[in-house]
């Protein structure tokens, strides 16, 4: 399955550019083989499309909103045109099943691009008019920020592409975006697609690198704001660099998620539920709920169904139709997860319900699949919180299920993380789900459902996960910044500075009498 793709460049000015950096090769995450050639970006490079997005920017900000709208209702119409073609470049960049990609990856992006188009063109970005008095008014405004950076990440390429640079281009900023270097091959797509949609030069545009480039593009004066999705340890120091030089910033960081099963729960549609949470896109997703709070007198009929369910997870052939399941994205992180799940095994002493560290014995039977870092999804049962695969985000196709007696300990033990990015209740139990989803200190949540993340549903995270929001109304808001102006009609300035009795007037002006 493997495919040979052309050398990848960087894009600014409206075209391809040549990058001067040194190369790095982008790998087929089914096979281990090298599918393209990337060209980083240099310091040159940076500066380059740096100064073709500030001078794209005045035109751009300047723009009236729903001109900027067709553009963009262009550009979405375009993507959903290629879907399937754009999708078969993210499963060979990504490893995920050409089932989910179609189906997912850039339909939800576009689904973004969509919805702020739509936004700005019915008034989204108009401001506020407050009266004070009779002769007194204030009104708002929002403006673009200028040049900002978006900097994705390699589970969900061309999603979240589209999820930073959507908004940021409806409010009328200009963006250079890095692709994670792990997932390259959708920078020069987009940027493309934006150009043949009518975005003009320098409005959206794509460097290529490892993490020094990143930083050279946050730390970077012209930048105004970073929008940044990936691990926490790189987002704090994303945010730090920002907070330094006042730029905005959005950070968009990892979970260990909770999934509380109430003790009325249907077990099949828990079960269900828990294995979205754990096993869609082979467990690469920020959101997923790995921590899983299961009643221990349901121990039995839960781990019943979960087994019962296994055999419809999977994996083979990326683009056969009924392929679910995919190989991790990378070799380093295929060694992180198969060095958690090890650690389970020695050292947590967890009991293994499921999987394990072995590669699946139908793919490395498969010359073609033998190099792929191909896994199985995994089941920890009887878990206890001080275990590091229930502390640590994994992210991987790790679920840890740990047993509870009383729905007080279940959500104490919940909210005992120093992350807050997702968390969910199953239950029929409506009135119970909510005050469950209440105490819950996460800023993503679900009732008797896993996952789903629509446009108009603004996501963000609690704690150690994240500043910031993106989708939905408030995702539009921080792209902008207010102002405030307050007009007086009056005819009159009100002043403190007036003549009082007892002064006189003193070389034409007027002076308090001295006491000497």
């Amino acid at each position: 399955m493997s495919k040979s793709y052309p050398d990848q460049h960087i894009y600014y000015d409206g075209r391809i550019q040549t990058a001067h950096g040194p190369t790095f090769p982008s790998i087929n995450p089914a096979t281990g083989l090298v599918q393209a050639t990337i060209h980083s970006s240099s310091p040159s490079d940076i500066e380059a499309a740096i100064t073709s997005a500030k001078t794209a920017f005045p035109s751009w900000s300047s723009t009236p909103p729903v001109e900027r709208a067709r553009i963009l209702q262009k550009a979405a119409q375009l993507l959903r045109s290629r879907n399937d073609e754009i999708a078969v470049i993210e499963t060979h960049d990504t490893g995920k099943p050409y089932s989910e990609t179609s189906t997912v990856d850039i339909v939800t992006g576009t689904d973004v691009l969509e919805y702020y188009a739509n936004m700005i063109a019915s008034g989204g970005l108009n401001g506020e008019t407050v009266k004070l008095r009779e002769d007194a008014w204030v009104y708002t405004t929002k403006e673009p920020l200028g040049v900002c950076a978006g900097i994705g990440a390699w589970n969900y390429p061309i999603q979240i592409a589209l999820w930073k640079s959507s908004p940021c281009l409806a409010a009328g900023n200009t963006m250079v975006y890095k692709p994670s270097e792990f997932t390259p091959l959708h920078g020069q797509i987009l940027a493309s697609i934006y150009s043949e949609a009518g975005l003009p030069p320098g409005v959206f545009n794509v460097i290529q690198g490892a993490g020094d480039v990143g930083a050279a593009l946050t730390s970077h004066p012209t930048i105004a704001k970073v929008s940044f999705t990936g691990q926490v340890s790189t987002g704090m120091k994303v945010a730090a660099s920002a907070a330094g030089i006042m730029k905005y910033v959005t950070v968009e960081l990892g979970g260990k998620s909770p999934l509380l099963i109430l003790e009325d729960a249907d077990v099949e549609q828990a079960v269900d539920g828990a294995m979205m949470a754990n096993f869609f896109s082979t467990g690469q997703v920020c959101t997923n709920g790995t921590r899983v709070f299961v009643p221990q007198a349901m121990k039995p009929l839960f781990e019943k169904t979960l087994l019962s369910k296994m055999r419809y997870i999977r994996s083979g052939d990326l683009m056969d139709p009924i392929t679910n399941f995919g190989p991790l994205v990378s070799k380093p992180h295929y060694e992180k997860v198969i060095s958690y799940l090890n650690h389970g095994i020695n050292i947590d002493k967890a009991h293994l319900l499921y999987g394990g560290p072995s590669k699946p014995t139908h793919l490395t039977d498969n010359p073609t699949h033998r190099g792929g870092y191909w896994i199985q999804p995994t089941i920890f049962t009887s878990c206890t919180p001080s275990m590091r695969i229930v502390k640590e985000e994994i992210f991987g196709p790790v679920m840890t299920i740990l047993y509870y007696t009383s729905l007080e300990e279940a959500i104490l033990s919940a909210n005992d993380t120093t992350l807050g990015l997702a968390a969910g209740v199953f239950t029929e139990d409506l009135n119970m789900a909510h005050k469950v989803i209440a105490r819950l200190e996460a800023g993503i949540t679900w009732i008797n459902t896993w996952g789903e993340s629509p446009a108009e549903m603004s996501v963000g995270g609690w704690k150690m996960s994240g500043l910031g929001v993106e989708n939905g109304k408030r995702g539009l808001e921080a792209w902008v910044r207010g102002k405030s102006t307050l007009v007086d009609m009056g005819g009159k300035v009100g002043s403190v500075f007036v003549g009082v009795e007892g002064e006189e007037e003193e070389g034409g002006l007027k002076g308090v009498k001295s006491h000497l």
